[in-house]
């Protein structure tokens, strides 16, 4: 009979089951429900879009070249430099100018002869090359400069030839610039020709812009492939599947600590989120968007937070 007691600290006997009827309320008090974040299905707008490269040029060039053989006497012109039509470039003087004029100024110091010739721009335009400075010899018909005609810029698009579909049928796309300027451009020309070893397609895109943008600069463009005015989705980690992929659900709520497993089929994808074809979730629908993976059906969980809807 003693030894169903136990003796307290103070010298008294204490009861072995009144310990025993403290330990259930000890773990009662630990809850095993899972931590979870949950949000509820976005009816926005969605696309579903690929990223291609293209690249900035001048599809036309105007080269400035020497009249005569001499020497280059004056050349107002740099690297970088916008010239206008008609605008005097360089002036070059013939060897036998240069003499001539030696010869009269001995015979004659008043007469003034000079014996230059004017080189000026065809085309208006960036001077994008320059290959001779004042006091070279050129002979005639050599290249002094290179000037990029400014009305000739486009963005060429690498388009593989397989995408074709996607973007011959579209009259404009959206070009992100590197500084993150979202520049407009209109679809224009298809250049004739394949590259052999990437098999893609130049289309020369056109922007309408007063930012000077230099050659061969990399902007993203982004070809829509499917595009939704309206549709039901949510966040992709919201989305669970098994290994093969086959199979998709999520995890519903149906009351404040019990979250169901329901099968969905899947629609398009973008960077962060999913298109949900069925089943037709309501606004209030919570669904979990963190701590939902491993999760079995009927599984008990916590919400902690809950996520804001973002289109």
């Amino acid at each position: 009979m003693i030894g169903c007691h136990a003796k307290d600290p103070a010298g008294g006997v204490k009861d072995s089951a009144a310990a025993e009827k403290k330990a259930p309320e000890a773990s009662d008090s630990v809850d095993a429900r899972t931590p979870v974040t949950v949000t509820s299905v976005s009816n926005a707008p969605l696309d579903d879009y690929i990223e291609l490269n293209a690249v900035s040029a001048f599809l036309q060039k105007s080269y400035v070249k020497a009249i005569a053989n001499g020497y280059l006497q004056t050349a107002d012109v740099y690297p970088g430099k916008y010239v206008e039509v008609g605008q005097t470039l360089f002036t070059l003087q013939t060897k036998e100018a240069k003499s001539i004029g030696n010869s009269l100024k001995i015979l004659d110091s008043s007469l003034q002869f000079s014996g230059l010739s004017t080189i000026k721009a065809n085309e208006h335009g960036y001077i994008t090359q320059l290959n001779h400075q004042p006091g070279d010899y050129v002979q005639d018909g050599e290249q002094l400069a290179v000037i990029s005609d400014r009305n000739s810029f486009v963005f060429l698009l690498d388009l593989p030839y397989e995408l074709r579909p996607y973007v011959l049928g579209k009259k404009s796309v959206v070009l992100l610039l590197p500084d993150g300027t979202r520049l407009n451009g209109e679809i224009g020309l298809v250049m004739p020709t394949v590259d052999s070893a990437s098999q893609t397609q130049n289309v020369v895109i056109r922007v309408n812009t007063s930012k000077a943008i230099p050659e061969n600069l990399i902007a993203n463009v982004r070809v829509i492939r499917t595009e939704k005015a309206s549709t039901q989705s949510l966040p992709k980690p919201a989305l669970l599947t098994d290994e093969t992929e086959s199979d998709f659900w999520v995890m519903k709520m149906i009351d404040s600590a019990t979250a169901i497993k329901v099968p969905v089929k899947k629609g398009m994808e973008t960077k962060d989120r999913v298109e949900i074809l069925s089943p037709i979730f309501s606004p209030g629908d919570r669904i979990l968007v963190t701590g939902n993976y491993g999760l079995p059906d009927t599984a008990k969980v916590r919400v902690e937070t809950e996520k804001e809807v973002s289109p």
